[in-house]
C-alpha cells in the first residue's frame, strides 16, 4: 500500500477560543456554505485519507452545537469532543489525551480555517512524515516592517517570509517531547511550530495558498463566503 494513504494521523480541532475579536460573535458557529465555519472545518478533515480521527477541542457551552453539525453532515471520523483550555497548548494537550495511541502523527488545525483544502492538508502530513514537523503556509506578499517605539527599525527580506497557516504536522512522538519540555522549563506558546523548533525539530513549510483564511474579525466571513462561493462555482 502507498505510505501517503495510510491512515496514520489524528487531527486535532482548536475551537476554544473567545472570540474577543468578533465582537461576541461565536465565529465557529457562524453560517458558511451549507453549514458552518466548523462544519467546513471537519469536512475537509474527514475528507483527507491519511487521517483516522477527529478530535474536537471546544467550549463546553459549543458541545451541543457541534455534535448537531456532525450528525447533520453524517461525518464519520469525529472521534469526541473535549472542553479547552486556558492557553492554546492547554487546549491542545487536552486533545491529546484524547489521541489513539497506534497514530504516528497529529495534525493540529484551527476550528476558524473553514477552507482549508484537503489535498493540502495530505501535503503537510506527507512533509510532516518525512521531516518530523511541518506546518502549511504562503508566501508573504507585503513589504513587512519591524517598528519600534512608533519608529521602522529594520525591514525583513521578503522572500524569507511566510504566513504561517494551518495545520500544523508533527510525528507524535516528537510533539509529546516538546510539550514536556515546555512543561518543564513553563513555557507556553502560541504556535505549535514554536513548541517544536524549541527542542531543535526542523519544521517544513508546505506551500498551500491564500484561501485558506481564519476567521479573525467580522469582515472574515464575509471574505469567507465569497471564497466559498468562487470555489463552489470553479468545481
Amino acid at each position: 500500500m502507498d505510505k501517503n494513504n495510510i491512515q496514520d494521523t489524528s487531527a486535532i480541532l482548536v475551537c476554544a477560543g473567545n472570540a474577543t475579536r468578533m465582537q461576541g460573535q461565536n465565529k465557529i458557529l457562524m453560517p458558511l456554505g451549507n453549514t458552518t465555519v466548523i462544519g467546513k472545518s471537519m469536512q475537509a478533515l474527514e475528507a483527507c485519507d491519511r487521517i483516522v480521527e477527529i478530535i474536537i477541542v471546544a467550549r463546553p457551552v459549543d458541545h451541543e452545537a457541534i455534535k448537531q453539525t456532525i450528525e447533520d453532515l453524517k461525518l464519520n471520523k469525529c472521534k469526541t469532543i473535549v472542553s479547552g483550555g486556558n492557553t492554546r497548548q492547554e487546549s491542545v494537550t487536552n486533545g491529546l489525551r484524547a489521541v489513539s495511541s497506534e497514530t504516528k502523527l497529529v495534525a493540529i488545525h484551527d476550528g476558524a480555517r473553514p477552507l482549508v483544502k484537503p489535498e493540502h492538508i495530505s501535503s503537510v502530513i506527507k512533509d510532516a512524515s518525512v521531516f518530523g514537523g511541518a506546518t502549511l503556509g504562503v508566501p508573504v506578499k507585503d513589504t513587512i516592517k519591524v517598528v519600534n517605539d512608533g519608529l521602522i527599525v529594520d525591514t525583513p527580506y521578503r522572500p524569507h517570509l511566510y504566513i504561517t497557516q494551518t495545520p500544523q504536522v508533527f510525528k507524535k512522538s516528537i510533539y509529546f517531547e516538546a510539550l514536556d519540555f515546555a512543561l518543564e522549563h513553563e513555557l507556553d506558546f502560541t504556535d505549535d511550530c514554536q513548541l517544536a523548533e524549541a527542542i531543535g525539530c526542523k519544521v517544513c513549510m508546505t506551500t498551500g495558498d491564500y484561501t485558506n483564511i481564519k476567521i479573525t474579525t467580522p469582515e472574515d466571513i464575509f471574505i469567507a463566503r465569497m471564497l466559498l462561493e468562487k470555489m463552489n462555482k470553479e468545481k
